[in-house]
């Protein structure tokens, strides 16, 4: 058609070397071509992937839009580069390397493969690199950087996503991940570092090279001596009756888990045996993910009932996030939430700090940190017990990078979490880790089944005690940018009056605005926004007098608009139907006058 297919800087990636490392990647483009597939092959030639806060993550396939040997070489050049600027002992330091079990036979990717190109392309510039030798959790990682002393640290995941999909993670040297302006420095050196470097591809040389260590059985031995200092209640893990299923739905968390318990003397917990080992097809799930609740955890429900476990705990495939879900009186399944589930792991989490920290003033040094779209369940413990809460921005990097600053000066993190089931209960590793997250979980299951308490009673005494925090969050789907950017404006511009924000909706009257696109807060004294703010991506927080908050925001991976709720209620006002009822109308109200989802041909989140 005449139509060029590559954009002039990605002209040199039909050279010889393009398909050099890996002939799967060369057939299918050439059938591709044979068939005359144009739209496909735009699709994976016209755009390269952008390199962002969370890395890169892309299906698998050929074409400078997917996960390959060659876009995952560029990477890592450009990545090494920027390194080389920023660490000038790079080369004494050096980095680690994990991996996943996603594998993509038809394009011949896989995360073992691309950990491998990724080892060559620093080895053969002299930096030294700790690769494992086999999958490891996420969070392994970042461990290792901190526990190393490590320049950087790499992931080759892509956590719950479909299974054609592959991701490379990026961690600095503080052990958090990386947030601007690094994403922008990687990026600008991926671009000046297109050309393969002469030994790039060869991952024989790189796996023999004496600058390659394996830090498996080192990091294993001492992550698991790490968490320990969270095991407050031996003797009753030791004697606890309590059954507990887990499953690592196919991806890499089974012996990981079972080594969590027996680091807690837990008894094991019983594995879901189709799923327990990783499988890069998923077989048993729709989608690996286990926020997607019920119909994840089918195959868990079942062997429950058949070994009469009360207790459910499943990690995503890479094993940082993790799901609980609890047998009722009833005989149904209650999946907690990620709020439910911050509330009761940041109750325990405080709960064995103050048992071994009785003197009144040791809590003013102790912080717990949730993103601003999570529960304030945290703010209200905080609130009665004395020690600080902090929100930051949507993701575990802003988490991990602020944690890293206050145990530099001297204070104590004790937890940090997000709605998505991302929980940081060791400041070990400063990112969400779903390994420790399952022992910890599993003690505090035990010593509640020891004097007698379910999960769900002891979420209600929290919320009776800190006060009730119900939350309902979903999404409209918006494929249109346009519709999408005047949404926000109008909102900004409400009345035809620019600046100025809606004071009430649909009766219930707005107390504070927090819109952190344009940096402007109403609820400080200047009006300007404490956290970050980001021109790049909308959000606006919306306060109400009833104790409502509202968050909206546009996702950065996906064509959605989600909004967040949350009514928070005094302690005492426990009518929990009545809460619920006021939270419906106010969700009601938010959708009607600030998404008007006809006018906006909004498709909602489907059922």
């Amino acid at each position: 058609s005449g139509v060029p297919i590559l954009s002039t800087s990605d002209k040199h990636l039909c050279g010889n070397h393009l398909f050099h490392g890996n002939p799967k990647t060369a057939a299918l483009v050439k059938a591709l071509v044979k068939e005359g597939a144009l739209e496909q092959l735009r699709r994976c030639f016209s755009s390269r992937m952008v390199f962002g806060t969370a890395g890169l993550r892309a299906a698998m396939g050929p074409g400078v839009s997917c996960m390959n040997d060659l876009t995952i070489i560029q990477t890592t050049q450009g990545f090494c580069g920027y390194l080389e600027q920023c660490f000038p002992d790079l080369k004494e330091r050096g980095v680690v390397i994990g991996y996943d079990a996603r594998a993509h036979p038809a394009s011949g990717g896989s995360s073992k493969r691309f950990a491998s190109l990724a080892a060559a392309a620093f080895t053969s510039r002299g930096v030294p690199v700790h690769l494992f030798s086999d999958i490891t959790p996420t969070p392994f990682v970042p461990f290792a950087v901190s526990h190393l002393g490590l320049c950087a640290g790499v992931m080759v995941t892509a956590s719950h996503n479909p299974k054609e999909d592959n991701g490379y993670k990026v961690y600095w040297d503080n052990g958090a991940q990386i947030v601007p302006p690094h994403d922008k420095g990687i990026a600008q050196a991926i671009e000046e570092n297109l050309e393969p470097w002469p030994q790039a591809w060869d991952t024989e040389e790189a796996l023999s090279s004496p600058l390659l260590k394996d830090p498996y059985q080192d990091i294993h031995k001492q992550y698991f001596k790490a968490i320990q200092q969270h095991c407050h209640h031996r003797d009753i893990n030791k004697s606890s009756e309590v059954k507990i299923v887990h499953t690592s739905v196919h991806g890499v968390g089974h012996t990981f888990v079972q080594a969590a318990f027996k680091a807690f003397d837990l008894r094991p917990p019983f594995a879901v045996e189709e799923q327990k080992d990783p499988d890069p097809e998923f077989p048993t799930v729709k989608y690996p993910n286990p926020e997607e609740g019920k119909g994840v955890l089918t195959l868990s429900f079942a062997l429950a009932d058949r070994e009469g476990a009360s207790v459910v705990l499943a990690n995503d495939p890479d094993a940082d996030r993790l799901a609980i879900a609890e047998k009722q009186k009833s005989g149904q399944w209650r999946v907690f939430t990620g709020n439910e589930l911050g509330a009761l792991l940041g109750w325990w989490m405080f709960r064995c700090w103050k048992k071994q920290n009785p003197e009144p003033a040791a809590v003013k040094s102790v912080y717990m940190l949730a993103s601003t779209v999570s529960s304030k369940i945290l703010r209200a413990i905080a609130l009665k017990e004395g020690f600080h809460f902090e929100e930051t921005l949507t993701g575990f990097k802003w988490m991990g990078n602020r944690a890293k600053e206050l145990l530099k000066n001297g204070k104590s993190v004790l937890f940090a979490f997000e709605e998505a089931i991302g929980y940081m209960c060791s400041p070990c590793v400063l990112d969400k880790d779903g390994v420790s997250a399952a022992a910890i979980a599993g003690e505090m299951t035990s010593y509640l089944a020891a004097e007698d308490i379910s999960l769900s009673q002891q979420l209600t005494s929290i919320y009776e005690e800190y006060g009730y925090h119900i939350t309902k969050n979903s999404y409209f789907i918006c494929h249109d940018q346009e519709v999408i950017r005047s949404l926000f404006q109008r909102l900004r511009n409400h009345g035809d009056q620019k600046d100025s924000y809606p004071s009430e909706c649909g009766g219930f009257s707005v107390t504070s605005v927090r819109d952190l696109t344009t940096g402007h807060d109403s609820s400080q004294p200047d009006n300007k926004a404490v956290l970050p703010t980001s021109s790049s991506s909308q959000m606006i927080t919306f306060s109400f007098s009833n104790g409502g908050v509202a968050t909206l925001r546009t996702s950065g991976t996906e064509p959605k608009i989600k909004y967040y709720t949350e009514l928070c209620a005094a302690p005492g006002n426990s009518d929990v139907e009545q809460l619920q009822k006021e939270l419906d109308n106010l969700v009601d109200a938010l959708v009607e006058h600030f998404f008007e989802p006809e006018k906006n041909k909004l498709q909602p989140k489907p059922e």
